[in-house]
């Protein structure tokens, strides 16, 4: 990584913004290989949360109401589990395969809540190419602290230098 990339990844961890390991843009499909993994990572704010239930309409007062969190099996308010799933799909939508990237289907399992201001990691990792059909399947999960808190696999047609 270049000074100046390393430079800019701390002062985006030090302002709790995304990080990731690789510049967004395209990976084409003529350039993926089998275990080729993307992350990133993200610390999830209250704002993050009030912004999805405003676009998702989900107003569950799980994610927005301390008091009402507080009297559920969580003990507290968590995210949204698309929010965190939201994830995966922008390190596929950005990095692997990246632009131009179209989404086929995706499986999900949530195995523990992301709170409000858990930091949480998102990756990918190429686990089938079908070079003649541009399509990838992708293993996904997300953690926070090391414990995994989604786990599932996507399914991607990326793009090709071909038909770009």
């Amino acid at each position: 990584m270049a000074g100046s990339d390393a430079k800019l990844l701390r002062r985006m961890d030090r302002e709790g913004d995304m990080l990731d390991n690789l510049p967004r843009g395209t990976i084409c499909i003529e350039d993926i290989e089998m275990g080729m993994t993307r992350y990133l990572r993200k610390q999830v704010t209250d704002e993050d949360i009030e912004m999805f239930a405003q676009v998702s309409t989900d107003r569950n007062p799980v994610h927005l109401d301390d008091e009402y969190a507080r009297d559920t099996i969580f003990e507290g308010r968590i995210a949204h589990g698309m929010l965190t799933a939201g994830l995966i799909s922008a390190v596929i939508g950005e990095q692997l395969p990246g632009h131009g990237t179209v989404y086929m289907g995706q499986s999900l399992k949530f195995l523990a809540p992301v709170r409000p201001g858990d930091t949480v990691y998102a990756e990918v990792k190429v686990i089938d190419i079908d070079f003649a059909k541009r399509r990838v399947k992708l293993d996904c999960h997300c953690a926070v602290d090391g414990k995994k808190v989604l786990v599932g696999e996507a399914m991607v047609l990326a793009p090709s230098r071909k038909f770009d």
